[in-house]
C-alpha cells in the first residue's frame, strides 16, 4: 500500500511564502493613482483581495477581531473557477500537494447505497482548463494568507465597530480612528459594514437545516473491506434522504475523510466553530445505509453548523462610492452548491483587475460600479443553484424522489455512454437535470468562468472608454477652473 502523508506534514505543504511577489498579474500593470485600501476581515475573500489589490500596485491594510490566524473546520471543494486562479498567483505546486482530485460525484439512496447518479469529473481540466481540489479549509486559508502576506499590514485583535462611509474611516474596539481612501466589508455573514452600505440589515432566513462537520482518519476506512473504496476511489459521494443528505470525500492526500451531513436543525447556532454531539448525529442518521453507521462510529466529536439563508442585495456600494462588500458579506452560499469560498475569491480577483487600471481618483466610481455589475448577478444565481440543490437532496420517499431518481439515472447512462464512446451526443447536455453536475451548460458557465477574463472583457467592450472618459471630463473641469480664475 503507498504511504500517504499525515496530517500534519500535508499541512506544511499548504506554503507558498514569498512566491506572490515572484508572480506578475494583469500583464505587470500596477494603478497609476494607488489608494489606501482598508480590508475588514482576514477570511478567504479578505486574504484573496489583499493579495489582488497589492499585486495592483495599493497599500492595504487588514483588520481582524480575533488574536491570531487559524482556520478551523473541515474539508472545502477547490472548483476550477477558483483551481485556475490559484494557479496563475503561483500556489499550483501546493494546491496539487495538499489537494485530492476527485474523480466522480456519486450521488446515492440513503438507506441501500443504490447509485442513481454519476458524473465523472477526471476530465476536468480538459472541459474546463483547471482541475478540482477537495482540500482542508485551514489548508486553503493558509495558502491565501501566504500570498497576501507581502502585500498587507495585518492587525490582529482590531474589532472595528463603526464606519464612516463618507471620511471615510474605520474606529477600532480600542477608540483607533484609521483613514483610508477605499473599505472593502469582507467580514462574513454577520457583517458590521453590511449594514453601513444598506442602511439596514439584510435579514437572514431560517432555512430549516443544520450541518454536522467531522473529519475521519481514512486508516479506519482502509482497515474495513466495505469502506476501503471509499478512499482508494477517491469520489465525492452524496447519500439523499428525507430532510437529510450526507457529502463525503477525501483530503490531505486522501489521509482524512471529511463528512458532511444535513439534517433538520434543532436549535444550532449559526457558527464554524460550534460543537455538536456526535451521538446524536448518529442516531439522526441510524436509517442510513451500513457503510455510513460504519463511517458515523468512528467519529469523536464534531462541529455543528446552522443554515440560514439570505437574499441577494440590490447593491454592494455605499453611495459614497468609498465602502463595498466582497465574499460572504453580500452574497453568503449556502454549501449545497460548494461555491462560497469560490465566489469571494472570484470577487477578489475581478475588483484587483479592475483597480489595477485606476489613475485618477474620478475613477474609482466607474470601476467600482463594473466590479458589482460583473458580480452580483453570477453570485445571484449562484445562491439560486445551492437552494436548488436543498430541496433536490431532501425530498421525502415518493412521487417526487421517485422521478428525481429516475432523471438522475438518465444523466448517469449519458455520462456512462460519454466514458465508453469518449463523447456526449450534441442531445446530451442534460439541461435542468436533477444532477446540477451532469447540466453541462450550468458546468460551463460555473467552472469555465475566468474571472480576468471577465473583467478584462468588460474593459475591451466599453470600459476604456468609459473610464478614460471619466478621467478627460475631470481634467477638462479643471483647466475650465484654471481659465475661469485668469
Amino acid at each position: 500500500m503507498a504511504t500517504r502523508p499525515d496530517p500534519v506534514s500535508a499541512h506544511a505543504a499548504a506554503s507558498v511564502e514569498g512566491v506572490s511577489q515572484h508572480t506578475t498579474l494583469y500583464d505587470g500593470r500596477k494603478a497609476s493613482h494607488p489608494l489606501h485600501i482598508l480590508i475588514v476581515g482576514c477570511g478567504m475573500g479578505g486574504l484573496a483581495a489583499a493579495h489582488c489589490l497589492g499585486k495592483a500596485g495599493h497599500k492595504v491594510t487588514v483588520f481582524e477581531a480575533a488574536a491570531a490566524i487559524g482556520e478551523v473546520g473541515a474539508g472545502i471543494q477547490v472548483t476550477p473557477n477558483v483551481s485556475r486562479l490559484l494557479r496563475r498567483w503561483g500556489a499550483g505546486d501546493a494546491l496539487e500537494a495538499v489537494g485530492v482530485r476527485p474523480e466522480a460525484i456519486v450521488l446515492r439512496r440513503y438507506a441501500t447505497g443504490e447509485r442513481v447518479g454519476y458524473t465523472r469529473w477526471t476530465d476536468m481540466e480538459e472541459k474546463y482548463g483547471a482541475p478540482y481540489y477537495h482540500i482542508h479549509r485551514a489548508d486553503l486559508h493558509k495558502l491565501l494568507l501566504d500570498l497576501a502576506a507581502p502585500f498587507m499590514t495585518l492587525r490582529l485583535q482590531s474589532t472595528v465597530v463603526s464606519v464612516d462611509p463618507d471620511a471615510p474611516s474605520i474606529t477600532l474596539g480600542s477608540g483607533e480612528v484609521v483613514h483610508g481612501d477605499l473599505i472593502i466589508g469582507a467580514d462574513g455573514v454577520k457583517s458590521l459594514v453590511q449594514r453601513v452600505v444598506l442602511g439596514h440589515t439584510n435579514p437572514a432566513e431560517p432555512t430549516g437545516d443544520a450541518v454536522y462537520r467531522a473529519i475521519v482518519p481514512s486508516h479506519l476506512l482502509l482497515a474495513d473491506p466495505e469502506l476501503r473504496e471509499l478512499v482508494d476511489v477517491p469520489e465525492m459521494t452524496g447519500w439523499m434522504g428525507p430532510r437529510r443528505h450526507i457529502m463525503a470525500y477525501n483530503i490531505r492526500g486522501k489521509n482524512e475523510y471529511n463528512v458532511v451531513l444535513a439534517h433538520p436543525d434543532d436549535g444550532s447556532v449559526e457558527s464554524w466553530t460550534a460543537e455538536g454531539s456526535a451521538d446524536k448525529m448518529r442516531a439522526d442518521f441510524a436509517d442510513y445505509e451500513p457503510r455510513v453507521r460504519k463511517i458515523l462510529s468512528f467519529v469523536n466529536s464534531t462541529l455543528k453548523w446552522r443554515l440560514m439563508d439570505r437574499k441577494p442585495l440590490k447593491t454592494w456600494i455605499h453611495p459614497s462610492y468609498k465602502v463595498i462588500l466582497l465574499g460572504d458579506a453580500c452574497h453568503p452560499m449556502l454549501p449545497y452548491r460548494a461555491q462560497g469560498a469560490a465566489m469571494a475569491i472570484e470577487d477578489a480577483a475581478v475588483l484587483g483587475n479592475l483597480l489595477s487600471r485606476l489613475s485618477h481618483p474620478a475613477q474609482l466610481k466607474p470601476l467600482l460600479q463594473a466590479y458589482e455589475n460583473l458580480r452580483l448577478p453570477r453570485t445571484a444565481e449562484t445562491q439560486r443553484q445551492s437552494r436548488l440543490n436543498q430541496t433536490i437532496f431532501h425530498l421525502p420517499d415518493g412521487p417526487e424522489q421517485e422521478q428525481r431518481d429516475a432523471d438522475m439515472r438518465k444523466a448517469t447512462e449519458a455520462e456512462l455512454r460519454r466514458s465508453r464512446e469518449g463523447k456526449r451526443a450534441a442531445d446530451e447536455k442534460l439541461a435542468g437535470s436533477a444532477n446540477q453536475w451532469a447540466d453541462e451548460d450550468k458546468n460551463m458557465a460555473q467552472f469555465a468562468y475566468d474571472a480576468d477574463a471577465a473583467a478584462e472583457r468588460w474593459w475591451a467592450e466599453g470600459g476604456q472608454k468609459q473610464v478614460g472618459g471619466v478621467r478627460a471630463t475631470h481634467g477638462a473641469s479643471r483647466e475650465q477652473q484654471v481659465l475661469s480664475r485668469l
